[in-house]
């Protein structure tokens, strides 16, 4: 693979069986992982980087033991199954199987459904499947137009796509386009000549170059480097750099090393897993005493999976989560029980008269606050931008890379002498201007009457479906179709929020979504709880769908992909993700009691309370006076936070994020506190391997082991529970 132009990547054959069966199965493992997960704390991940990890195992340690004359693995297939496992993965999040489903089922009471449905009643398998594939493609085809634009031309981070990128680079030893600015390049051009102006101005220098010099004649000799004229297909490269150059062996090596680490925490958390069952009374250790234990829930469960996800999500999240934790069942909670506005002699996990039910309203306010604030100040910067973008800073930007050129491609032949002459192959990074617009064949793109025409007809499948399951009386088609519009329209803002901060705010989507509804739903109208939730959820559905499949087409893009076959690779995943999600959330719900100390079900309960709030219903004792001053607080937080997000000031890492602060308070204590752990393990890895380019992915691999070993195990748990095997 890495003798094949990058300009002819996207034509290598991507979409085999081989490929498509193994994106399949290690989609199959991260759902259900996500599964555990997201029904207990609401929390789910794409899981992209141990996915490709997990191809990379298959096809380059497996199978060449079974099959020694099998083709050989390449990178853009590689991208391929981990865009198709993606795809399978998200399906719990993206059809609502941790959020709005569980919310249908067990919290809506049947005048709040216009009495079609009774509170606690189950969907049946075959409602769960039209569910599912009503939500299940639109987004897809509202992502496609949107490559273009975010992608190829504005050239947005994507950070978690870019990563898995470089992870499928290393891994494979392939080629990756590295996207920088012309004024990046000139700074890059001034570094290169410092450097080598200090080799020349040393005592030895001159020795050294003419040793230099002879080596590389020998090179030349065996590989001339090309003129410009020579180069075939340069397109609108610069050159290339040595920054990341991964040999072949280093490649080898760091494979091997990432697969012993998710080998052996998938090892532990799978151990931990297992115990657990047997052992209840390890995932909830009262270490601060049985009082707290028992009158607010301050517990340490030492769950692998929890400290994976801490290490995750970073030191800066967890210590905003830890702060919310603190105010709710710390400060909230026993001032909730001292006033007297809840039944102090109520069960803490009584949801209408406890301490959880009232302080999850504190929880809502700051989660809301702050995605709505956030989504004002993003949208009314990118107007700005917009409106006063003109061709000056485009046209300056070109002379200045017009007058680098010259000089880059004379350093490119001094930087390639340097590496061949160090006994290294040839650099696997292409920088490309980030002015000029990159993109592969055109008949690797999806054509535009295939965008439109799935359009129309997915809009069809969701409609047809929404309204056979719920009826024309209580969603009526309009709104069906108002609800599509409005997740068109909210899958832009989703996806670009996702590119510059990697953050796919799904919840918040969803919230706005019942915002915008319970403003144009008449109160006095039947069912409009339901209304509000199947709304919500189909706006959570397209941003989900369309931020996941842009992150793939990221990944995509730097390693020369077939975006074609990354969209074919959409549509197959979440084809199965519909059958597998229906089938994963029937056994939980007829094995497991849900909600339950153990499933939760945050993220139903918010929704189902959002609902609530935004239709007229009234709030718990004092709960309305507490969520004004905290949404008032931390809506002027995320208000300063958004302005000054790009300005780079170091004190904004000590302005909380509400979305972390209102899990926090939502959350029992003992799955905050793991997590805790976890980001503070992370923080003390990159201080300890600073300047180690491979230590963040290690610990990235690392972390993912023990989420996914926890997540596929509690299968057995599972089947533990639905065999009734006794605990110890």
């Amino acid at each position: 693979m890495s003798m094949v132009p990058f300009e002819s990547k996207a034509l290598v054959h991507q979409t085999s069986l081989r490929a498509t069966t193994a994106g399949l199965l290690i989609g199959s493992l991260v759902l259900v992982s996500n599964f555990q997960f997201g029904l207990q704390t609401g929390w789910v991940s794409m899981m992209s980087l141990p996915s490709a990890l997990l191809a990379c195992a298959i096809f380059k340690q497996v199978l060449p033991k079974i099959y020694p004359d099998m083709a050989p693995f390449s990178d853009v297939e590689n991208v391929y199954i981990q865009s198709l496992a993606v795809a399978v993965g998200t399906g719990p999040l993206a059809y609502g199987f941790v959020g709005v489903i569980p919310a249908i089922e067990n919290f809506l009471t049947a005048e709040e459904s216009g009495f079609t449905r009774e509170q606690g009643a189950p969907f049946t398998f075959q409602q769960l499947l039209l569910w599912s594939l009503a939500l299940a493609f639109f987004g897809i085809f509202f992502a496609v137009p949107l490559r273009k634009q975010v992608i190829v031309r504005e050239k947005l981070r994507f950070p978690s796509g870019s990563a898995t990128a470089t992870l499928i680079a290393i891994l494979n030893g392939s080629e990756i386009l590295q996207e920088i600015s012309p004024l990046e390049l000139k700074e890059l051009r001034e570094r290169r000549l410092r450097e080598y102006s200090e080799v020349l101005s040393s005592s030895d220098g001159y020795n050294m170059l003419e040793e230099d010099n002879q080596r590389n004649s020998a090179v030349d000799e065996e590989e001339p480097i090309r003129s410009e004229s020579e180069e075939p297909n340069r397109g609108n490269y610069y050159g290339s750099t040595p920054d990341i150059p991964p040999a072949a062996t280093d490649a080898k090596s760091t494979y091997e090393k990432n697969i012993a680490i998710l080998v052996k925490t998938f090892a532990v958390s799978s151990l931990y897993t297992i115990l657990s069952y047997f052992l209840p009374a390890i995932k909830a250790i009262p270490i601060f005493g049985n009082r707290l234990s028992q009158s607010y829930l301050w517990n340490l469960q030492p769950s692998p999976a929890y400290i994976g996800q801490g290490i995750i999500m970073g030191l800066s999240t967890v210590v905003y989560m830890l702060l919310g934790c603190i105010l709710g069942w710390g400060v909230l909670a026993p001032l909730a029980r001292y006033k007297g506005w809840v039944d102090p002699d109520a069960d803490i996990n009584d949801w209408e008269k406890g301490v959880q039910g009232w302080i999850l309203w504190s929880s809502l306010a700051v989660m809301v606050v702050d995605s709505v604030v956030g989504f004002i100040v993003f949208t009314t910067k990118s107007v700005l931008r917009f409106c006063l973008r003109d061709d000056k800073r485009i046209a300056l930007e070109s002379m200045i890379d017009d007058s680098l050129q010259s000089m880059l491609l004379e350093e490119e032949r001094i930087i390639n002498r340097e590496s061949c002459s160090a006994g290294r192959r040839r650099s696997t990074v292409k920088l490309v201007s980030s002015d000029q617009e990159h993109e592969v064949d055109s008949r690797q793109l999806v054509k535009l009457t295939t965008v439109i025409s799935g359009l129309i007809v997915s809009s069809i499948i969701c409609v047809v479906c929404i309204t056979y399951l719920f009826g024309t009386k209580i969603v009526p088609l309009s709104s069906v179709f108002v609800a599509l519009i409005l997740a068109l329209f909210l899958s832009v803002l989703a996806v670009r929020a996702l590119g510059e901060t990697d953050l796919n705010p799904v919840s918040g989507i969803g919230k706005l979504s019942q915002l915008v509804f319970a403003m144009i739903t008449p109160r006095t109208m039947k069912g409009g709880v339901l209304l509000n939730l199947v709304a919500g959820g189909i706006a959570e559905a397209g941003a989900q769908q369309a931020g996941d499949l842009m992150q793939d087409l990221k990944t995509g893009h730097l390693l020369g992909a077939s975006p074609r076959a990354q969209f074919f690779a959409q549509l197959i995943g979440a084809s199965w993700s519909i059958v597998l999600s229906s089938v994963m959330y029937l056994l939980y719900n007829r094995i497991y009691e849900i909600p339950s100390t153990q499933f939760r079900v945050p993220t139903a309960v918010i929704w189902i309370d959002c609902a609530r709030l935004v239709t007229g219903e009234g709030l718990p004792d004092k709960a309305l006076e507490c969520t004004i001053v905290l949404g008032t607080i931390f809506g002027i937080l995320s208000l300063i936070k958004n302005l000054y997000r790009d300005k780079g000031y170091k004190w904004l890492i000590w302005i909380p994020s509400g979305v972390a602060v209102g899990v926090g308070i939502y959350n029992a204590p003992s799955f905050t506190l793991a997590r805790f752990i976890g980001g503070c393990f992370a923080h003390i890895w990159l201080r300890t391997h600073r300047g180690d380019t491979s230590a963040k992915t290690s610990m990235i691999v690392f972390s993912s082991g023990l989420v996914l070993g926890e997540g596929i195990c509690s299968i057995f748990n599972m089947i533990f529970a639905g065999y009734n095997v006794p605990h110890l």
